[in-house]
This record gives structure tokens, C-alpha cells and sequence, in this order.
């Protein structure tokens, strides 16, 4: 495991190597693997891709989010205004089931509800207002709620991708399923290795929850 300054010095270096975070104020805190960001960003997405970034640092095991969103005056936009666009930007991305989605804005904060059958049609619809001028956070209450398969096939199909995944160690991963939930357990290699494994499980057919006991182990 890296000491925590070394952790510390490497998130901020990959906070300056990252071009989409833009002249944020970000303060950067480590301890035994936990990375705290702190201090202000200009948009909901300069704090969506800090947090990426400090993510796929290599000995991050956790990431906490103390930043703030503080729109500067050009992005500042009233809640009908925001609205609008959300309607907009939902009905025009081809990954969203817009008639299955509802979302309401409180002082710039998005909430997106409703029920979807693929997990990634519940990531497109938050992708799809993240990046929106007036947005300064969002909440995802999207269900998903798929076709039901076999828990035997469900594991089956997880395994087999998690075998083709050039990013992930298939063979430190176990995967259980049962009635729609996934339980995977084992070690990765990083956080990046995590979400990837995370991601093949969202990928299988009849999955309603995804429980991550993953250790992340150096």
C-alpha cells in the first residue's frame, strides 16, 4: 500500500493531468487508502470527473466527496430553465426510455425517477443531464427492473465476461445470484478493476441489484 503522501501527491497529479477538471480549488486528503476531495468546482460535471479521476488512482480503496458545486454567473440558470432542458436532453439520447422517466429540479439539484430494464439505460438518463449549464448535482431513483432469467444462467453469463475482460482478474472473482441480485466477492487490482467487474455484472440479463464485496488489495 502507498504511504498516504505518496497516495495524496499522485490524486493531485492526476487531478492536473485530467483536462475536463477545469480551474477547480480542490483540496486532496489521504489516509490508509481513502481519498478525501474537498473545496469548490464550477459545474455538477467538473465534480463528476474529479471524483473519476481520483478513482482510478492506483491504491485508492474509497473516495469521499466534500466538494461544492458554485456556479459562476454564466452557468447559473433557473429551475424551469433546467427542466426544459432536462425534458430535452432525455428525449433526444437513444439510450433513454424517456416515457419510463421523471425528473424534478430543487435549486439546481436533478432527480431522475421511473423504472428501466437495463442498467445502462439508468446510466444514460443521468449521463444525459449531467453535463446540462444549471445542474449542480444529481440524484439517480431510477429502478431497474428487467426480464427474469435463471440465477444459473445470470452467474454463467457474468463469468464468462468477467473471462473476456482484459482488465480484470476473472479468476479472484467469485459471483453469486440469486433472484436478481448479484453478490461478487474476491480482490482486484484497483478501483478501475472494481467498476469494470461491477460492470459486467450490470451487463447480464434478469439483474435488478449489484452488491460489490470486492476487496481492492495491492
Amino acid at each position: 500500500m502507498k504511504i498516504d503522501t505518496q497516495l495524496q501527491r499522485d490524486v493531485l497529479d492526476e487531478l492536473k493531468w485530467e483536462p475536463s477538471v477545469r480551474d477547480a480549488e480542490i483540496g486532496v486528503a489521504a489516509k490508509d487508502g481513502v481519498v478525501t476531495l474537498s473545496g469548490t468546482v464550477q459545474s455538477f460535471a467538473d465534480k463528476y470527473a474529479a471524483l473519476k479521476a481520483a478513482e482510478r488512482v492506483m491504491g485508492v480503496q474509497a473516495v469521499a466527496d466534500d466538494l461544492m458545486v458554485k456556479l459562476p454567473t454564466s452557468l447559473v440558470r433557473s429551475d424551469t430553465d433546467v427542466a426544459h432542458a432536462l425534458v430535452e436532453a432525455l428525449r433526444w439520447d437513444v439510450q433513454v426510455p424517456d416515457d419510463r422517466i421523471k425528473a424534478r429540479v430543487e435549486d439546481g439539484w436533478v432527480t431522475l425517477e421511473g423504472d428501466v430494464e437495463w442498467r445502462y439505460q439508468k446510466d444514460a438518463a443521468e449521463r444525459a443531464v449531467r453535463y446540462l449549464a444549471g445542474v449542480k448535482g444529481v440524484t439517480n431513483l431510477i429502478f431497474v427492473k428487467p426480464k427474469k432469467a435463471s440465477p444459473y444462467e445470470v452467474s454463467g453469463k457474468i463469468k464468462e465476461a468477467l473471462k473476456r475482460s482484459a482488465e480484470v482478474d476473472a479468476d479472484r472473482i467469485a459471483v453469486e445470484a440469486t433472484d436478481g441480485r448479484i453478490t461478487l466477492r474476491g480482490t482486484v487490482r484497483s478501483w478501475a478493476e472494481r467498476q469494470d467487474a461491477e460492470r459486467a455484472a450490470w451487463a447480464a440479463p434478469g439483474v435488478t441489484m449489484v452488491d460489490d464485496k470486492l476487496a481492492i488489495r495491492i
